[in-house]
C-alpha cells in the first residue's frame, strides 16, 4: 500500500499527539504510510461544560467523516465514545492503555491531603467533582473547561487563579508533562472514569482489510478492561444519572488471568455513594460489567441524585 491512509483526528494538542503516536506505530509495524486529517468537532467549537454538551460531542464529526469516506480511520479517547455501538463502524483496536488514574497538579507540589481548607481546585468532570466533595477536605471545587495546557496554566501561569487542578494522568503523560504532577491519585480516593486512559481505533466495519490491518494495534488486556468498564456504564445509563466511576485491573489468578472490576456511583454533592466490586475472566468482561451495574442499582445507585454545592 503506497497511498497513505487518512487518519482523522481532532485538532487539539492532545488529540494530535495521540493520533500521531498511533500513526507512527502502525507505519512502524506494517510499513503503511499514514497522514493526519484534522476534523473540527462540536465540542471544540463550544465553551459550555462537557456535561451540558452531552456524550459523543467530541466524536460525532469524526464518525461522520468516516461514514462519508473522507477519512479511513479515526483515533478517539475511548471515554468520549457513546456506549451504544455504531451501526456501520467498528473498534478495530484498543492499544496499550496509558495509566487510567487521575492526577493532581498543585501549587508548591502539594498532595491532595496537604491542600489547606478553602483551597480552590478545578476539574471538568462531574465524577471528579463528586468524589472531591466526598473526601470532606473542605475544598472549593470549580468546574473548568479547556485543554491540558490551559488548565495547568490556571495553577502555574502568570494569571493563575486556582490552587490545583485534577486531570486524567494519561493526557498529561502523552503531552510529556508528568514532571508537573504533584500526586497520582489512588483509585481508592478517586476512581477513574470508565475507559479513562484508553484509545479506540475506529474504522468502517465493512472495510475488512483495514479492520485486519488495524488489529495489529490491539492489546487484549486493555480491551478486556475497557470492555468491563464500558459495559458497567452502558447498563447504568438507563437507570442512573448520577456520576459513575469504574476501574478494571487484570491480574494472574489461580486458574489464569482474572479481571477485578470496581465500580462506584456517587451523588453529585459527594454526600452518598455506592461502591462495589466483582471478579471474573477476561472472556466474560462484558458480563462482569453488566452484573456489577445490576449490583450497584440493587444497592440504590439510582437514588443518588442530589444537589451540587
Amino acid at each position: 500500500m503506497t497511498t497513505p491512509l487518512r487518519l482523522g483526528t481532532r485538532g487539539s494538542k492532545l488529540a494530535l499527539a495521540q493520533s500521531q503516536m498511533m500513526a507512527d506505530e502502525l507505519t512502524a509495524r506494517t510499513g503503511v504510510p499514514v497522514e493526519l486529517v484534522r476534523i473540527v468537532t462540536a465540542g471544540d467549537r463550544s465553551a459550555a461544560p462537557v456535561a451540558q454538551l452531552g456524550v459523543g460531542v467530541f466524536v460525532s464529526a469524526l464518525r461522520d467523516a468516516l461514514v462519508n469516506r473522507e477519512i479511513d480511520f479515526a483515533v478517539h479517547s475511548y471515554k468520549d465514545l457513546p456506549t451504544a455501538q455504531h451501526p456501520t463502524l467498528h473498534i478495530a483496536a484498543v492499544p496499550v492503555r496509558e495509566d487510567p488514574r487521575d492526577a493532581l497538579i498543585a501549587r508548591d507540589g502539594k498532595a491532595l491531603a496537604e491542600l489547606a481548607p478553602g483551597s480552590t481546585i478545578g476539574t471538568g468532570a462531574v465524577r471528579r467533582i463528586a468524589q472531591l466533595h466526598a473526601l470532606g477536605l473542605q475544598l472549593q471545587v470549580t468546574p473548568i473547561r479547556g485543554n491540558i495546557d490551559s488548565r495547568i496554566a490556571r495553577v502555574f501561569g502568570p494569571e493563575a487563579d486556582l490552587d490545583a487542578v485534577v486531570l486524567a494522568r494519561a493526557g498529561v503523560a502523552r503531552l510529556g508533562r508528568t514532571a508537573e504532577i504533584a500526586e497520582t491519585l489512588d483509585p481508592m480516593l478517586m476512581l477513574p472514569a470508565p475507559a479513562q486512559g484508553a484509545l479506540a481505533v475506529e474504522c468502517r466495519s465493512g472495510d475488512a482489510d483495514l479492520v485486519e490491518l488495524l488489529g495489529i494495534l490491539d492489546h487484549a488486556p486493555s480491551r478486556a478492561a475497557v470492555t468491563a468498564e464500558r459495559a458497567l456504564l452502558a447498563t447504568l445509563e438507563a437507570g442512573c444519572s448520577a456520576p459513575v466511576a469504574a476501574h478494571a485491573e487484570l491480574a494472574e489468578g489461580e486458574h489464569g488471568d482474572e479481571i477485578y472490576l470496581r465500580g462506584a456511583v456517587i451523588s453529585p454533592d459527594g454526600a452518598r455513594a455506592v461502591r462495589l466490586s466483582r471478579t471474573g475472566t477476561p472472556a466474560g468482561a462484558a458480563e462482569i460489567g453488566k452484573a456489577l451495574a445490576a449490583d450497584l442499582l440493587e444497592a440504590g445507585a439510582d437514588t443518588l441524585m442530589g444537589s451540587t454545592e
